[in-house]
């Protein structure tokens, strides 16, 4: 689900880009599984619609900007200590160690990352993660993948999910697993609900949303594993 909201915030701005396209050769050689695709597409965005969005909007309007804005920095917080370390699986040693200290910086004088210290001191946010670390070992193009209840994602990515656990806080939380659930919750809420004005921008832009939110995510992808540079595809050129 997390992956899946971010995908719709690169969608929102992408689209209103006009870079959210792609040639009708490519959505057939990117999306095999299209048919199962849009099955659990309508699924997610039908669970979201009567679920995550009504709950995130109440969210939103309950807890003051603050608290919102601590939640953010405490698993964005987190998710860097796995971006330090695909850094350095992918042999990006400065970048490692930069986003290392963050991880540290953040975690100490930042309060267990409510508050983000780092960025002030120039310590900028890199997201880098098991999915984008395969891509560079190899597995560079992947069929698009739709998860259930997670969303956009690539068979390459999908499978980067299960290198990232050990990454994150739930298999340290040592509680039972209604914990984790609970804390998984506060995670997806929140990220619900940075989002809410982005997914207006989608019900009401796309003509088709589950190609705009495929194409943007596949771009986005493209882009991070190439750091924001991608070489031009064999059509382009």
């Amino acid at each position: 689900m997390r992956g899946w909201l971010g995908c719709v915030l690169a969608g929102a701005i992408l689209g209103l880009t006009g870079c959210a396209t792609v040639t009708e050769g490519q959505k057939t050689e990117s999306d095999p599984y299209q048919s199962y695709n849009r099955s659990m597409y309508a699924f997610n965005d039908t669970l979201d619609h009567y679920l995550m969005k009504p709950v995130a909007e109440g969210y939103h309007a309950v807890l003051p900007n603050f608290v919102q804005t601590g939640v953010t920095h405490f698993f964005a917080n987190i998710s860097d200590l796995g971006t330090a370390v695909n850094d350095f699986l992918q042999a990006k040693f400065s970048q490692g160690a930069a986003d290392g200290g963050r991880f540290l910086l953040n975690s100490t004088l930042g309060i267990l990352g409510l508050f983000d210290v780092a960025t002030p001191v120039g310590l900028e946010r890199h997201r880098e993660d098991f999915g984008q670390t395969m891509a560079i070992w190899g597995w560079d193009n992947s069929a698009y993948f739709v998860l259930p209840v997670l969303g956009p994602s690539t068979l390459r990515d999908s499978l980067g999910l299960v290198g990232d656990y050990p990454w994150t806080i739930y298999p340290y939380l040592h509680t039972t697993l209604t914990k984790q659930v609970e804390v998984g919750t506060v995670d997806v809420v929140n990220t619900r609900a940075n989002l809410l004005a982005a997914t207006n921008v989608l019900e009401t832009a796309a003509l088709d949303p589950y190609a705009f939110v495929r194409d943007a995510y596949l771009q986005k992808r493209r882009s991070l594993i190439y750091d924001g540079h991608p070489p031009p595809l064999p059509e382009d050129e």
